[in-house]
């Protein structure tokens, strides 16, 4: 699914690209840097659109208030599928519920 078509409060899933002594368990794509102190992977992130921006990019709400300007070019992110919205409805919804939160 191409991200060109988002709007706000789309579910997304942001494919975020992390380095660490110890990934964890949601880890994927698990390598090893060439000194093998720490690891190169890839977590991800459902995240909700907050709002469409007119230079063809995304500002995005995490979990916790934190917020991410995305290109919609950028290949790791992408709409949720069916089966993510169903199996992660409830991380979705409580992102939602931020977006609906009075501002001030």
């Amino acid at each position: 699914m191409l991200a060109k078509g988002l709007e706000t409060g789309d579910w997304v899933v942001y494919r975020k690209q992390k380095h660490s002594t110890s990934p964890g368990p949601r880890a994927k794509d698990v390598a090893a840097a060439p000194s093998g102190e720490t690891y190169a992977y890839v977590v991800d992130k459902y995240w909700v659109v907050k709002q469409r921006l007119d230079d063809n990019s995304v500002l995005l709400i995490t979990r916790t208030g934190k917020e991410h300007t995305v290109s919609l070019a950028d290949p790791n992110l992408r709409a949720a599928r069916w089966w993510e919205r169903w199996l992660y409805g409830e991380r979705f919804r409580e992102t939602e519920k931020l977006l609906e939160a009075p501002v001030g």
